[in-house]
């Protein structure tokens, strides 16, 4: 019974231990090779960089701006705000007190910013991660006047930009629209620096 059960172990601890190298150690090694040498931008965290070669954000994680003169984000439930360390949504229910206390202080303080109208949901909700970079076109479009008056900008001009920075669904179909917080404060930066635009 011994040398039975021996030999039916054996097999078990060799398949063990093999599939613990390949899928442990070897599947993922071969995947962050594909990945750096195919999409080494998007493998190292799609960073942004200033002229000086600093990191100054990712496309892919969103970052508080604070300031009237910026498209401001969506309300992060990640730890303080934007935190990749505690990624996550609130986990409030619809029907939560807690939830409903801090949309109506988000949409205070939007409708304190200026906006009128219809509130976009992205400006008073945050997303299942926390770290959505991202901005309906409505919610970018609304923060316009706030943004033209803050820079000195005509409005039109400041909404030509966003339509400018809008990405379409991938193959029309997959996804929303969306506008990258990052890469609209970027712009505008550049349309203060440039007087013929």
């Amino acid at each position: 019974m011994g040398n039975d059960f021996t030999s039916a172990l054996r097999p078990a601890i060799v398949m063990t231990i093999l599939f613990a190298i390949l899928l442990g150690i070897g599947y993922p090694l071969v995947m962050t090779g594909i990945g750096q040498s195919l999409f080494p931008s998007q493998a190292n965290g799609s960073l942004v960089r200033d002229s000086g070669g600093n990191v100054i954000g990712s496309t892919i994680v969103g970052q508080a701006f604070t300031s009237d003169r910026y498209f401001q984000t969506r309300p992060s439930a990640a730890g303080d705000g934007y935190d990749g360390v505690a990624s996550s949504g609130s986990n409030l229910g619809p029907a939560a007190q807690a939830l409903a206390d801090r949309v109506g202080a988000d949409a205070e303080k939007r409708r304190a910013e200026g906006v009128a109208g219809a509130l976009p949901a992205d400006l008073v909700t945050a997303s299942g991660s926390g770290l959505d970079p991202d901005l309906s076109p409505e919610a970018a479009l609304v923060q316009v006047p706030r943004i033209a008056s803050a820079r000195g900008l005509t409005e039109g001009r400041v909404r030509a930009l966003v339509t400018e920075q809008t990405a379409h669904p991938l193959l029309g179909f997959i996804g929303e629209k969306r506008v990258n917080v990052l890469a609209i404060n970027r712009e505008l930066d550049r349309l203060r620096a440039s007087p013929d635009r």
